[in-house]
């Protein structure tokens, strides 16, 4: 059976969605992956998402914060920077002009 060819296409555009996701408000991990599903991008494991939110905390995009919990494990809250609200106005703008030469390639320019 061939490989779904959604996974290569979300590496190209996870940063891009976690950060979308990020837009209303902030968030943790479990919390993403759900929402990143909802959205139709399918199951984002843990082992694919923290990295993605780490390294859009190291790139200054994301702020971390680690809350305990009352009854189990505590858990680490994220949201955007004005810099990753920026990233994501800039860069979605780019994927929307991408996304909409790709659609006209494939529709052979049909709208």
């Amino acid at each position: 059976m061939a490989a779904d060819p959604r996974t290569n296409w979300l590496k190209g555009v996870l940063d891009l969605a976690v950060l979308a996701s990020l837009r209303p408000g902030e968030s943790y991990g479990y919390e993403l992956a759900k929402a990143l599903d909802q959205a139709g991008l399918g199951q984002i494991k843990g082992g694919t998402l923290y990295p993605v939110l780490n390294r859009l905390e190291a790139a200054g995009l994301v702020q971390a914060e680690f809350r305990a919990a009352e009854r189990g494990p505590g858990r680490r809250y994220y949201r955007l920077t004005d810099a990753g609200r920026t990233a994501l106005d800039e860069q979605g703008a780019s994927w929307l002009e991408f996304h909409a030469a790709v659609r006209g390639l494939l529709t052979g320019g049909e709208a």
